[in-house]
């Protein structure tokens, strides 16, 4: 066997098992990591939390759970808004909606009108009260 042969052996042989933990150990983490990012458990915080590392979980109050829904319904990416419940208006609808709307403020205005004048009059003039000593 030649020597560089040799020496090439020998350096490949210390280095594989290093290589071999350094790849077991980010194996490891990207496991964890990923298993954070898991819907239902989450082994990660559950194992800090066994410790005593992780965050303190408190109990939900009643009034909060009561008034949340079991299920929330989320919109699945990917899928279409459904349609409207109500049909949009016609021209004519439209039409008659604004002529309804321009009357109310021509009624408000005449309204705010009729306030600013009574509102317009002169302040009244102190009394005079009696002068006493």
């Amino acid at each position: 066997m030649s020597p560089v042969l040799k020496l090439k052996m020998r350096f490949t042989t210390k280095a594989l098992p290093v290589s071999r933990v350094a790849a077991a150990g980010l194996t490891v983490l990207l496991v964890a990591n990923a298993a954070g990012c898991a819907e239902g458990s989450n082994p990660t915080r559950d194992l800090f939390a066994a410790v005593g590392a992780g965050p303190k979980v408190a109990q939900t109050p009643d009034f909060v759970a009561s008034s949340r829904p079991e299920k929330l319904d989320f919109l699945p990416v990917g899928t279409s808004e459904p349609g409207r419940s109500t049909p949009a208006r016609t021209a004519d609808e439209v039409k008659a909606a604004e002529a309804e709307l321009d009357a109310l403020r021509a009624q408000n205005e005449a309204a705010g009108k009729a306030a600013a004048q009574l509102g317009g009059t002169p302040a009244p003039q102190p009394v005079p009260l009696p002068k006493t000593r």
